[in-house]
């Protein structure tokens, strides 16, 4: 259960939200894209309440939104193109044409020029995480929410996944919120931080911050999970 949380999230700017297992962090990020309902408060996209939305204005916010899962989620059937494309097919008014262009550009910025044709099955951890986050910006999005990006990758990988996310949010101005275990993609992207420690935000603060903090349970949780 969440209490009492209060937050902004920038434009351009990366947000990585920490927490134990169970600390309620992805119950935050399923609250903020509308998995889960909330209780009470407001979630504000741009002065719009998405909290008291009715169904169809929900689908307008729905439509700005990108998410990138834990596991990439691609359709196994599905090629790259068509697992990049479906987004496109079911809520864009683009041509065919158009929006094979748009899978085009999407797979070129995230260094898969020629992916279009393969099946996930074909594809390395990392690259399914390059298809899931090509397949989250298709739609040109407002927002983008990562679970976990660098779960199951190796520390290089993960790297170029930190990069491309970061450079993705700075380039499109996208409002970026990353739920993360990994220290070194807070300490890397970290310029907003919220630790969120029993269903509240116990602590928030910079990567420059994060280590002189002086919070007993982040500290608790830092040491947990870098040594």
């Amino acid at each position: 259960m969440l209490e009492n949380i209060s937050a902004l999230f920038e434009k351009g700017q990366t947000t990585l939200v920490i927490g134990a297992s169970g600390s309620g962090k992805s119950v935050l990020m399923k609250c903020l894209v509308g998995l889960v309902q909330a209780d009470s408060g407001e979630i504000l996209y741009d002065n719009r309440d998405f909290v008291s939305l009715d169904y169809e204005a929900k689908k307008e916010v729905r439509r700005e939104i990108g998410m990138l899962f834990q596991g990439a989620a691609l359709f196994d059937s599905l090629s790259v193109e068509e697992n990049v494309g479906f987004p496109l097919k079911m809520f864009s008014k683009l041509s065919k044409s158009e929006q094979l262009d748009r899978v085009n550009f999407c797979l070129n910025r995230v260094h898969l020029d020629n992916a279009n044709k393969k099946f996930p099955s074909e594809l390395s951890g990392g690259m399914k995480k390059r298809v899931g986050i090509a397949r989250a910006i298709a739609l040109n999005p407002e927002y983008l929410f990562c679970d976990e990006p660098n779960s199951g990758l190796d520390p290089l990988t993960s790297r170029v996944i930190d990069e491309l996310i970061q450079e993705i949010t700075q380039e499109f101005n996208i409002t970026t919120i990353i739920n993360s275990h990994d220290m070194k993609t807070v300490m890397d992207l970290g310029d907003s931080i919220f630790f969120i420690h029993k269903g509240l935000l116990w602590w928030q603060g910079t990567n420059k911050e994060i280590m002189h903090s002086g919070n007993t349970e982040l500290d608790t949780f830092l040491k947990a999970y870098l040594f």
